[in-house]
């Protein structure tokens, strides 16, 4: 286990924390430690949403600054403040990825590349949480990965994770920088964007449109609960060997179109809303990681799949305005 340190009296800088998973890390670190600020650092891209962040709006402690990370001279101020950064800002959807790969280029690495760099001048930063992806590794056909296996990266945006993996390693190897990689699997709760799995099938099933099903249907995925991520970032804040990587299953394997029954199932809605479509290019057949050097740090799942389903689609169900305004505006 690493080095114990603390978020109390801490400043942090999250990036994409008005994003999905980014929006869920600053609330809840705000709650769980009182004495913690936290510096948002978010471009709003389609899948950024101030809405994410309404009930943090007027807490002192919270700081939403407009901005990109390729921008090297706002990197460079808003690092002079902080002593932790958690990187979640990212391109994130495959789809996109293979439709143009372009912006997954520059976010994920190049902007990656920049934060990096700039935390070269700045010592007081005790961490550098650098949130990537299952999907470095490729489909498993056998044995759950494990962080020492190669790479094998099937889609541009896996490859741009797995670039950013790397230069975190080099960084922290060439010049002594405080980083540590966690590679969550396929995560998924209230307030995620409606072009993902769970939000897109839990959306149309609530409108009883047809839930567009790839291929099959047999592509495995591991679901994590984004509460659950959220606390094996801090675990890796707080706990993690600067240097190493964690892998963050949800022990949740299950295929694509049981994940669409049981989303049915939660919506009321009928089976036959299922549709199966044209595979698309390079899609990998299954995700398995071992969790086991996280798991020693002192974290676990704590969200069954089928709760942490139910209390998703039941907050879709609540907030339809919510996330027909997001689909709106991506358009």
């Amino acid at each position: 286990m690493g080095t114990e340190r603390t978020l109390d009296g801490k400043t942090v800088l999250v990036t994409g924390g008005a994003g999905f998973v980014g929006s869920h890390f600053v609330r809840q670190a705000l709650r769980r430690h009182e004495r913690t600020r936290i510096v948002n650092l978010d471009v709003l891209t389609y899948a950024g949403n101030l809405d994410n962040l309404e009930d943090v709006r007027d807490d002192p402690r919270h700081e939403f600054v407009l901005g990109d990370i390729r921008d090297r001279a706002l990197v460079h101020r808003l690092l002079a403040g902080v002593q932790g950064v958690v990187h979640f800002a990212a391109e994130t959807h495959v789809d996109r990825s293979i439709h143009d790969a372009g912006e997954f280029v520059l976010t994920n690495v190049h902007g990656t590349y920049v934060l990096l760099d700039a935390l070269r001048a700045f010592p007081a930063v005790e961490f550098f949480v650098h949130v990537s992806t299952d999907e470095v590794y490729g489909s498993r056909t056998g044995r759950a990965a494990r962080e020492t296996d190669p790479f094998a990266p099937s889609s541009p945006y896996a490859a741009s994770k797995a670039a950013g993996d790397h230069l975190a390693r080099a960084y922290h190897v060439t010049y002594g920088l405080p980083t540590v990689v966690l590679r969550p699997s396929n995560t998924y709760g209230p307030g995620q964007f409606p072009e993902k799995l769970v939000p897109l099938f839990a959306a149309n099933a609530l409108e009883r449109k047809p839930l567009p099903v790839y291929g099959d249907g047999l592509n495995v995925r591991d679901w994590l609960y984004v509460e659950d991520h959220c606390l094996a970032v801090e675990a890796a804040a707080l706990r993690g060997r600067c240097g190493a990587v964690y892998n963050v299953g949800g022990g949740s394997e299950l295929a694509n179109i049981e994940v669409a029954r049981r989303i049915l199932e939660a919506a009321g809605a009928p089976r036959d809303l299922v549709r199966f479509v044209p595979d698309r290019p390079g899609h990998d057949r299954r995700y398995a990681m071992d969790s086991g050097l996280i798991r020693a740090l002192g974290w676990e799942p704590r969200t069954p799949f089928a709760d942490g389903l139910e209390r998703t689609v039941r907050w879709y169900a609540a907030h339809k305005s919510w996330w027909r305004k997001a689909r709106t505006r991506a358009l």
